[in-house]
């Protein structure tokens, strides 16, 4: 590998990281702006249930990979918060679907508005090419992670 590539997979290294880094913060923000008990770990579940209406545990299980006891911790919690519902399976009648209450469908829709609003402040000075550039990379990077690792 060249020096140039090196470098350049430490500089993404470094922005990867504090990407990361902000975006934890903003998960914990987003979070109490949802609502004030909802516990930031939480809050990934709640926005899987609201963009797949109607999943079941096991749905979000796989999805985060994060065991089944974790995901109905969350789940119980955002339920106790109103923000979540359990619904009976209309394919399945013994099995239940999880989906979002018509609360936490406009908390969540207001986080996100608001969001949106802050990005598009901090990105007034790039271009649309620039912004369709940087979606495409980042979709492209992403998808290099779905393939499998060659050292696993």
């Amino acid at each position: 590998m060249s020096a140039t590539k090196t470098e350049s997979l430490r500089r993404i290294e470094r922005e990867l990281g504090v990407l990361l880094h902000r975006v934890r913060r903003r998960t914990a923000r987003s979070a109490a702006a949802v609502h004030p008990d909802l516990q930031p770990a939480a809050l990934p579940v709640l926005l899987f249930v609201l963009d797949h209406e109607g999943v079941h545990a096991s749905d979000v299980v796989e999805h985060f990979g994060i065991d089944k006891g974790a995901v109905s911790r969350h789940v119980a919690h955002l339920e106790s918060l109103g923000l979540l519902a359990r619904t009976c399976d209309p394919d399945d009648r013994r099995a239940q679907t999880i989906v979002t209450t018509d609360l936490g469908r406009d908390r969540v829709e207001a986080v996100r508005a608001e969001r949106r609003k802050v990005v598009a402040g901090r990105l007034t000075d790039w271009s649309s090419d620039d912004l369709a550039g940087l979606a495409d990379l980042l979709a492209r990077y992403n998808s290099s992670l779905e393939a499998p690792a060659q050292d696993d």
